[in-house]
């Protein structure tokens, strides 16, 4: 698809700021933006952009941890509340969260661009904060599912955000780095929870603390984002192009402002006024986009990882192993995948995790037909299974889980980005709510052998929706992917 025309920095000349001062007068300058827009701005060293990305994970640390609070603690919830051996609700408890998630984020691109994205950040805290309190004070399970819910809706709100604020901020030679820190971050929420669990059982009311615990980091979430840069690009698109100058500086350092600048002139920044309809987003001139992310994430959760992270006590436990020791196998092996992808994401590219990742889960998943398909008395049929799901889990975090949310926020177009971020998140939790409300229903029904063989089969349309459709983004910046990806008109 050809390029678009760069367009000339002198049509932009003092556009008027929201808070009424006058942007720099970019004809002034436009020789020397004109020369820079051909030009690489050197990359900056990490120590301008990595606090800012460090405060934003928090987001993804409490993403984990909301999702991983109830499942040890849930025994001793349920005895304290009333409502132990009721497994409707002790399943209300677990997905509540989900739906509260979804309602959020089905509201998070509008938040993000009417406020900003660092308001957005401590707009998100807010209930996280409340949520969590009111479960760790109540007496009874309509407060439990309360609670849940306006957590949920915090989630919901917060991880799109986060995903197109670090790609915002960071520079293309490391964006992919700083976007791997959203997955590190989950996970290390999901071991928090599991770990802070632990002593559930044998002091009584535990599960309170572990509430209370999760208020900690998200206080410090609104608190720090105080002192963070807001997105340089939302500012641009606000016409607030003097305060996008000193974000820049913040983020890049003094040097590379004018070339950070030259770029955002060089894109399409559209009418501010302009608003982005749900058509525009199914049919309009984004829909390949748009169709792009939903199906990436609608295939990372039809690969089946949730449920796999949800059935792997039962596959450790028939192998002798504890729930407790199984679960932090699958934690570490998870936090070591991300780690991986941290190292790789810049070096090989996003489309060829995504290509390895959907690939080595799809073998992984033989493996489990294979075991299950056998006497479970034949040698090795335990080896087969655990290490099939520990290879299916480590396959998921080199690529399919953390790829998803940088790619995305990449190839979003700066007019659309932060509502088609929310558009697709929440067609991630209605397959994520699918997937976990239907899995061990088609356990039932299908058998594991089929039902892994179904799971594989996605895994394999990913890897061809992947090579068909995905273009690769490493080290590009988000203004040579915008026109890369442009419609015609």
């Amino acid at each position: 698809m050809p390029a678009r025309p760069h367009v000339s920095a002198s049509m932009y000349k003092r556009m008027p700021s929201r808070d009424g001062t006058n942007s720099v007068d970019l004809e002034d300058d436009s020789e020397f933006l004109q020369d820079d827009m051909v030009q690489e701005y050197s990359d900056p060293p990490s120590k301008h952009s990595l606090p800012h990305v460090l405060v934003a994970s928090i987001v993804s640390f409490l993403f984990g941890y909301h999702l991983g609070v109830v499942n040890e603690p849930l025994e001793s919830i349920s005895h304290d509340l009333g409502f132990n051996g009721d497994s409707l609700a002790e399943g209300l408890v677990v997905s509540t969260c989900l739906g509260g998630a979804f309602i959020g984020s089905l509201f998070s691109g509008w938040i993000a661009d009417e406020f900003g994205r660092r308001r957005t950040f401590q707009l998100c805290a807010l209930p996280m904060v409340i949520g969590a309190a009111c479960s760790a004070t109540t007496n009874n399970l309509a407060g439990m599912l309360l609670g849940r819910f306006i957590v949920g809706i915090g989630l919901g709100i917060g991880p799109p955000v986060a995903s197109l604020y670090i790609t915002e901020v960071s520079p293309p030679s490391v964006r992919g780095t700083y976007g791997s820190f959203i997955q590190i971050s989950t996970c290390l929420g999901l071991l928090g929870a599991l770990l802070i669990g632990i002593p559930v059982k044998s002091i009584p009311g535990w599960w309170r603390i572990c509430f209370w615990l999760s208020t900690i980091p998200a206080t410090v979430l609104a608190l720090a984002m105080i002192f963070c840069a807001e997105s340089p690009h939302w500012l641009y698109k606000r016409g607030r192009n003097t305060e996008a100058e000193v974000e820049f500086q913040k983020l890049l350092g003094p040097a590379n402002v004018r070339s950070a600048m030259a770029e955002l002139l060089n894109s399409d920044r559209g009418d501010e006024n302009d608003t982005v309809s749900i058509s525009d987003l199914i049919y309009g001139r984004h829909f390949r986009v748009v169709f792009i992310g939903s199906t990436l994430f609608a295939l990372q959760q039809l690969s089946g990882i949730n449920a796999i992270f949800y059935f792997s006590s039962t596959v450790f436990r028939s192998a002798g192993v504890s729930s407790n020791l199984a679960n932090a196998f699958v934690g570490i092996v998870n936090l070591f995948g991300s780690f991986i992808a941290l190292l790789l994401m810049d070096k090989l590219g996003r489309k060829i995790l995504l290509l390895w990742s959907f690939f080595g889960m799809a073998v992984s998943t033989v493996f489990q037909v294979i075991a299950a398909g056998l006497s479970s008395t034949t040698s090795g049929v335990l080896y087969l299974s655990v290490g099939g799901m520990l290879m299916f889990v480590f396959s998921f975090a080199i690529g399919v889980g953390p790829v998803p949310g940088l790619l995305l926020s990449e190839i979003f177009p700066s007019r659309i980005r932060a509502k088609a971020m929310a558009f697709c998140m929440s067609v991630h939790w209605v397959f994520n709510f699918m997937v976990g409300l239907l899995f061990l229903r088609l356990l039932e029904l299908m058998g594991a052998q089929l039902l892994y063989a179904m799971l594989g089969t996605f895994c394999l349309v990913g890897v061809a929706f992947v090579k068909r459709n995905v273009m690769e983004t490493k080290g590009k910046t988000l203004q040579e992917i915008e026109i890369a990806l442009l419609p015609q008109e």
